[in-house]
């Protein structure tokens, strides 16, 4: 195997607790924690099949469900999982191409707002959520280690197009839970 396909195959070794703390805001921590022992391709892989299986399970009337005033619908919560990987996704794109410029943030109440999700089917969102989640699997096979580990700044945090893929991973994993613990 060349030097190369060496720096190729390192995202498919690479975990989270090898992450060094300046490649991430301390808020990401969290989800971190929760991407667990799982690479990154590993990780994106087992829960695209989790929340395709969650998500089918739920009944398309259960999917404009709150669990209390004010909180998201589980179809508005499905946009905000795809609306923020497709930002931590663009975010990873930036700093693998070694991107200097500081990347600001984004608000998630105002995106969810206006983002019409109610409107919805349950079929378009989970067909939309899987074509994200492609998307951002391929990206990531595509980045060798000097992508991975170059950081840049998002929202005025360091941040690594590894750290983003495990970020990625951990926010989703928060938000299964959420789903499970208070909407079903």
């Amino acid at each position: 195997m060349s030097n190369f396909d060496k720096g190729f195959f390192y995202i498919y070794e690479m975990k989270a607790e090898q992450l060094q703390p300046n490649e991430y805001g301390a808020f990401y921590a969290q989800y971190i924690s929760l991407a667990g022992d799982d690479e990154i391709i590993a990780g994106l892989t087992s829960n695209l099949r989790e929340i395709t299986d969650l998500l089918t399970s739920i009944s398309e009337s259960k999917f404009d469900y709150s669990y209390a005033e004010g909180k998201w619908t589980i179809k508005e919560l499905l946009v905000h999982l795809i609306d923020t990987e497709r930002v931590f996704a663009y975010r990873a794109l930036r700093f693998a191409r070694m991107d200097t410029n500081d990347l600001s943030g984004f608000e998630q109440d105002d995106y969810v707002v206006v983002s019409k999700a109610n409107s919805r089917s349950k079929a378009d969102l989970i067909e939309e959520y899987i074509a994200v989640r492609k998307a951002t699997l391929t990206l990531y096979k595509s980045l060798d280690q000097d992508m991975l580990k170059f950081i840049g700044t998002a929202n005025n945090s360091p941040t690594s197009a590894r750290a983003l893929g495990f970020i990625i991973i951990g926010h989703e994993r928060h938000h299964v839970k959420i789903i499970k613990e208070l909407y079903l």
